[in-house]
């Protein structure tokens, strides 16, 4: 027992954190970051520096802010749709269980915000033009918002109108967009009076909605990374699904399907051919897109116009003749 004697004396000093519990702790995010997806999110911070010149060193810890931001979302999001894929690879709970995903992800956000205290400004640079947690918490806020009727909606298989999913994709999938683009206007050298708020706002309804449709629709990328119209598994009230079942009321095929959140084949098939001949969802949804990427362009142009913005567009094009 002597090891208790002086236990006070003990407890007073500073704990000490070793790099191995902190790299064992942090493997769930190690693993889920090791595979990158299609890089959106750095590639606009990338695009959007062209107009306001962040400094490199802040840039630098507003891209590890922003990645670490998204990836604790998605360990977290995989739980909440219990998804078997991401990326093509297992996802990160299922290799590291619930508990140590969800204590990861939440220890990364903390992290996160721990970063932020590097923006602040010294002697030789300026501080930022508002209060940095303030402006992360407001949007963190908004896509827990989102995500929150996300679930309730599928899982009290309650169909929104297509206004309420716009409301809900603006506050989940805008949310992490507006953080990286929100901390880079905080801490700009150019173009500090300019909104491009807006045009983020833009860009995340329609990278969702092209998400939701390739989903559904892509039969090559899209199903070798995650799986044949996983959506549909997940009873996710997505686009496509949102306009079916509005298109005709009186016909509950699509809902029933959702409520049986199926895994094989046969149900999504037969749901994808309804809301392809029956419903015209995908048509309808190809000429959302196409309105809501010709606005998009048209802000970049307005806003002076943007070479790296506009490779993205060309990026995320969707060719509707392919889905005829």
């Amino acid at each position: 027992m002597s090891r208790y004697e002086n236990l006070l004396d003990v407890l007073s000093k500073e704990p000490v954190w070793s790099l191995d519990n902190e790299q064992a702790i942090l493997e769930p995010f190690t693993y889920i970051t090791s595979n990158p997806g299609k890089e959106i999110r750095g590639k606009l911070i990338e695009a959007f520096n062209i107009w306001l010149k962040v400094p490199s060193d802040k840039l630098q810890v507003i891209a590890k802010v922003v990645n670490m931001l998204h990836a604790a979302s998605l360990m977290v999001d995989d739980i909440e749709d219990d998804s078997q894929l991401r990326r093509g690879t297992p996802v990160t709970h299922k290799i590291y269980g619930v508990p140590q995903t969800i204590n990861t992800a939440n220890y990364v956000y903390f992290l996160a915000y721990q970063e932020l205290f590097a923006l602040r400004g010294t002697e030789t640079s300026a501080p930022p033009r508002q209060p940095l947690d303030a402006l992360v918490t407001a949007e963190l806020l908004s896509l827990h918002r989102g995500q929150g009727l996300e679930i309730l909606w599928r899982d009290s298989l309650q169909c929104p109108s297509e206004e309420e999913y716009i409301t809900m994709v603006n506050n989940k999938t805008g949310g992490l967009l507006r953080i990286g683009i929100k901390l880079m206007m905080a801490c700009c050298t150019t173009n500090v009076d300019i909104d491009y708020v807006p045009l983020v706002n833009l860009i995340g309804v329609y990278f969702q909605i092209r998400d939701d449709l390739m989903n559904l629709q892509s039969t090559e990328v899209y199903t070798s990374n995650k799986g044949f119209a996983e959506d549909l598994s997940e009873g996710k009230f997505s686009f496509p699904v949102v306009h079916g079942i509005h298109a005709d009321k009186s016909n509950r095929q699509v809902l029933n399907v959702l409520q049986k959140r199926p895994t094989t084949p046969t149900l999504k098939i037969h749901t994808i051919n309804y809301l392809k001949n029956v419903t015209k969802s995908f048509d309808y949804t190809l000429s959302v897109m196409a309105n809501l990427e010709a606005q998009t362009r048209a802000e970049i142009s307005r806003l002076g116009g943007n070479k790296g913005l506009e490779a993205i567009m060309d990026l995320l094009h969707v060719d509707a003749s392919k889905f005829s």
